[in-house]
């Protein structure tokens, strides 16, 4: 197990992984690599979102332990989409993804979210989309752990965050979409797009809300004393 002990080289990889290198990763990817070439590009994303997460913690044994617990959430994470595959949009997979950053932390949650991402593919086709699916997933979680507090003990706030994460879902896989159809960014292409997956985008953000406010508590519940029983 990797743990990073100095404290400075933790918090520059807690800002730098998530908002500089992972975004130009994803640049570097849309315009600059071939297509055929995602896969690269995923491995690439996968070992940021690990690093980001070993950042996020000292002690070795306290660092194994929260890993079985997140290789659970991602397992419960995958089913959940694999279970609910015949409903476009409707997903379990953010509120698995929100509840283990509230719980667990943000890199738990960042961690959470694209491994997600990359183990359901397998099953629902890889592509160059995955990356971006990673990341977004992985900012859900990352925002969800920095909010935990607030949004512990906040069910209205949870169910707000859970339509933000819709919409910031959609709205960001949009933008993959307007990169790849045209190999450069273009606002109205882009803004046509977000019209066109306005159906898409309430349900994602209702089916954020409605599993968040079935799942948070029993998993909280859960989690919390999983985390006084062993230390977490």
């Amino acid at each position: 197990m990797i743990v990073i002990k100095n404290e400075k080289v933790r918090r520059f990889l807690k800002i730098a992984v998530p908002f500089i290198f992972m975004p130009v990763l994803l640049i570097l990817g849309t315009v600059v690599f071939d297509e055929k070439k995602f896969a690269w590009v995923i491995l690439a994303t996968t070992v940021l979102a690990l690093l980001l997460f070993y950042s996020g913690f000292e002690k070795k044994v306290i660092g194994t332990r929260r890993m079985v617990i997140i290789a659970v959430m991602t397992a419960l994470s995958v089913v959940g989409r694999f279970i609910f595959a015949l409903i476009p949009g409707f997903k379990p997979i953010t509120a698995i993804v929100v509840i283990t950053a509230i719980w667990l932390g943000p890199e738990s949650g960042f961690l959470v979210g694209s491994l997600s991402a990359v183990i359901s593919n397998f099953y629902f086709g890889q592509g160059p989309w995955t990356p971006f699916q990673m990341f977004a997933w992985g900012i859900i979680g990352l925002i969800a752990g920095y909010l935990g507090r607030f949004l512990k003990k906040n069910k209205p706030a949870l169910a707000v965050y859970g339509v933000f994460a819709g919409v910031f879902y959609s709205m960001f896989m949009d933008v993959w979409s307007v990169l790849w159809y045209n190999n450069e960014f273009n606002i109205s292409v882009y803004l046509a797009a977000l019209v066109t997956a306005i159906p898409y985008t309430i349900s994602y953000a209702a089916s954020n809300v409605v599993f968040l406010l079935l799942l948070g508590r029993p998993f909280g519940e859960k989690l919390e004393r999983v985390k006084l029983k062993y230390g977490v």
